[in-house]
């Protein structure tokens, strides 16, 4: 990983947590602290994130793009992440059994599939508690420790998860390349492998924008997806390769 790629994974890692330590740099992108302290300065000084002691938070600029269930349609790349999970949800027929993992377009893929007879299991809070409130009927709350920063339930307990199967899990990534599917958060990355052992089918979720990214840690190889969901302006030559490794790829 280059040194511009481990910023962009930095910046990725802070998005979804909405904070990072120097530790956590240093177990996520095996750097010393040192290497991580200068990436922190020198994406404060670009004004990237905020330097903070032993870590860092968004800047003023990056928090105007997060999102919460209430303004979702500030998400980034609103319009395809919502094509995206429009498609995903037609997969979804009733009786089936589906894994939902964490992210703006896993939300969207909720409120997809809320009121149908599709049973969701999930560790990602602000699905569980958008679900509940809307109360749909069938509803799967993987257990753990609860990560405010992460806003998921996460255990690495192997038995918490023997008691559950699903048809399809959804899951996403900070990018996509023709290895595979790529992730920055090793932790919750390492609860989700497990997932992969409960389901038939694998599904990404990933906006164009991050496909032909590599960019942290490879979660599953090509050839262990089932099925890619993604923009039409993705980069053609990764959808070919994927296309040629037995992935089915789907462009909104």
């Amino acid at each position: 990983m280059t040194e511009l790629q481990r910023q962009h994974a930095l910046l990725e890692l802070l998005e979804q947590q909405g904070s990072v330590t120097v530790a956590e740099i240093v177990q996520n992108f095996g750097i010393s602290p040192a290497t991580a302290r200068r990436d922190i300065t020198k994406l404060d000084t670009l004004g990237k994130l905020k330097k903070v002691r032993n870590g860092a938070f968004p800047s003023e600029e990056n928090k105007n793009a997060d999102w919460s269930p209430l303004t979702i349609r500030e998400a980034s790349n609103y319009d395809e992440k919502a094509g995206i999970a429009k498609q995903a949800a037609k997969i979804c027929k009733s009786g089936d059994s589906i894994v939902i993992n964490c992210g703006s377009t896993a939300f969207m893929l909720g409120q997809e599939i809320c009121g149908k007879s599709v049973q969701v299991i999930t560790n990602y809070f602000p699905l569980l508690n958008y679900l509940i409130e809307q109360n749909h009927e069938n509803l799967v709350v993987l257990g753990g420790q609860y990560y405010k920063e992460r806003s998921l339930f996460l255990t690495t307990e192997q038995k918490t998860d023997a008691f559950y199967a699903g048809h399809y899990m959804f899951t996403s990534g900070s990018g996509l390349s023709e290895e595979g599917l790529f992730k920055v958060d090793l932790l919750s990355a390492m609860v989700e492998q497990k997932m992969l052992d409960h389901v038939n089918k694998v599904v990404a979720l990933v906006d164009s924008s991050k496909v032909g990214q590599r960019i942290g840690t490879l979660f599953s190889p090509a050839e262990k997806l089932d099925i890619v969901i993604t923009g039409k302006d993705a980069d053609p030559e990764i959808v070919s390769a994927l296309r040629e490794k037995g992935v089915e790829v789907l462009l909104v």
